[in-house]
């Protein structure tokens, strides 16, 4: 077969990602913390980016339904034609990635550049002046909880003084958790350190008698063990019933006494004594504090009934392009290197300006779907929520589910009922017994099977009669459902139930 060369032309067309335009992707996936750490690293990287701490307030970009859009926040820069015509092409590249994403769901494969590390930098006046008229740094005044970590290495530089038996000591200390149990297997800690296991089980076995009680554990069983040890109260009886752990939380008593070999009484006292130990013995010492929600979107009623939907701005960085800046470096910029740079920050500076302008109006236009699908769970409640599905809000502000799903992704709206993650608007149907009825939320059903059990009282519910008041009520359930929303709701089964109600009868009596 011979080889030849031609030529041919073919039309065809193609999404190109090219990496402005993931970034503006991976920009509505981002939670507020995310994006606050993204800007930070690019006010760090790019010369004319600067953030805006100007006192007014900015106005909201489409704040309320009734508002109209505003002008672009792009700014119009005066240096560089390439550059300018390098970003209208990129402008309407975006709008195309946000608005038709149908045609290449292409998932962001790099990673969002982390933040850098922005440590607390040391101040002190002029003049050398300090508090007290001393020489002492204020921070090292400054104290804090201390750690398990730390409160058990205390321990330990006081119990073991045996360098070897003090290293096994550390890799155990490093090993626990913040519940103050002991993770991973001792075998492969004593292959670890060159030792034996029995060497590692006599270090272990010092160190359970570490203050708080119950530390070091390797499971529940262990970590009230160690507990009634130290107020010495684990006789044999007491063993045997934590070893029985699972019939104790089906409330099977029968079984403990026959097992403990005690009567109802002395089994009573047991149960109580169990009651007071910590299961947790590592959380009474200093944590990493819990990070609060903060509301990406804020839905509030209006005074002619409808709803208002507001970007809460504190969560929005405000960045400026400092074309004073990029005037005065340009005049001075004489190497064609030097004239290139700057082109490239002048573009990558205006295209985040658009993308987190574009990712603030995203985000907006979505809430407002969900707030004008879900009008009555705002008004009525959670009985009222309404099925819908990605696709359901996707086909009504015309963007591809991809897009939604990225925009409801750690975004969370406050309402009148609560601060809610935005994907909690999105539940499944269950179908009515009623052919011509409307589906019903799977949140709205699991609301009402909750209110069902609260209120059932001495007479308990199984899960058929559950089906059966939900069928009277015109929803569709099977029973495995109702199972499945009952555990995931952590109630326990109608016979564990009864046995509760029969305890708590008894010890009224």
């Amino acid at each position: 077969m011979a080889l030849n060369q031609r030529l041919e032309l073919r039309q065809g067309q193609s999404l190109v990602m090219t990496p402005q335009l993931q970034q503006a992707i991976k920009l509505l996936q981002m939670s507020n913390l995310e994006l606050q750490a993204f800007v930070d690293g690019e006010l760090e990287r790019n010369p004319l980016l600067e953030r805006d701490e100007r006192g007014e307030v900015r106005e909201k970009p489409e704040a309320t339904e009734r508002s109209q859009d505003r002008p672009d926040m792009v700014q119009e820069l005066s240096a560089g034609g390439a550059a300018e015509e390098r970003m209208k092409t990129l402008d309407t590249d975006l709008d195309n990635v946000y608005t038709h994403e149908a045609r290449a769901d292409v998932e962001s494969r790099s990673a969002a550049p982390g933040p850098t590390d922005s440590g607390w930098s040391s101040f002190r006046p002029a003049g050398g002046i300090s508090l007290d008229n001393d020489e002492m740094d204020f921070a090292a005044t400054l104290t804090r909880p201390e750690t398990l970590s730390e409160h058990l290495e205390n321990q330990l530089n006081l119990s073991l003084s045996d360098p070897v038996d003090r290293l096994i000591g550390q890799h155990l200390v490093g090993m626990v958790n913040e519940a103050g149990y002991l993770t991973g297997d001792l075998p492969g800690v004593a292959e670890t350190l060159g030792t034996d296991e029995a060497h590692i089980l006599r270090v272990l076995a010092i160190l359970q008698g570490f203050d708080p009680p119950g530390v070091f554990a390797r499971d529940l069983k262990e970590c009230l063990a160690l507990q009634l040890r130290e107020a010495n109260r684990y006789d044999p009886a007491m063993a045997r019933l934590i070893d029985n752990l699972e019939l104790l939380a089906k409330r099977d008593y029968a079984a403990l006494k026959s097992l403990c070999k005690v009567d109802a009484d002395d089994l009573r006292d047991m149960v109580a004594e169990l009651k007071h130990l910590n299961p947790k013995p590592g959380h009474a010492f200093g944590s990493e504090p819990v990070q609060p929600v903060i509301p990406d979107v804020s839905v509030r009623a209006a005074p002619d009934g409808s709803w208002l939907v507001e970007l809460n701005t504190d969560t929005l960085p405000r960045v400026l392009i400092n074309n004073q800046y990029l005037a005065t470096v340009s005049k001075s910029a004489a190497r064609s290197e030097d004239k290139l740079y700057l082109s490239e920050c002048q573009a990558n500076a205006t295209w985040l300006v658009k993308s987190l302008d574009q990712r603030a109006k995203t985000i907006l236009k979505v809430a407002r779907e969900i707030v004008r699908q879900q009008d009555a769970f705002l008004v009525l409640g959670v009985q009222h929520l309404r099925p819908i599905n990605l696709k359901t809000v996707a086909e009504a502000i015309e963007m591809h589910e991809s897009t939604v799903s990225r925009v409801t992704s750690n975004k969370y709206m406050a309402t009148p009922r609560g601060i809610f993650e935005m994907k909690y608007f999105f539940t499944t149907a269950i179908a009515s017994s009623d052919s011509e009825g409307d589906a019903h939320s799977a949140e709205a059903v699991r609301h009402r099977i909750k209110e069902m059990i609260a209120g059932e009282g001495s007479d308990i519910l199984s899960d058929d009669t559950i089906v059966e008041k939900l069928k009277d009520a015109g929803v569709e359930i099977a029973r495995r459902t109702v199972a499945k929303y009952r555990e995931s709701l952590g109630i326990q089964s109608s016979v564990q139930r009864r046995r509760e109600s029969r305890a708590a009868s008894a010890k009224g009596r």
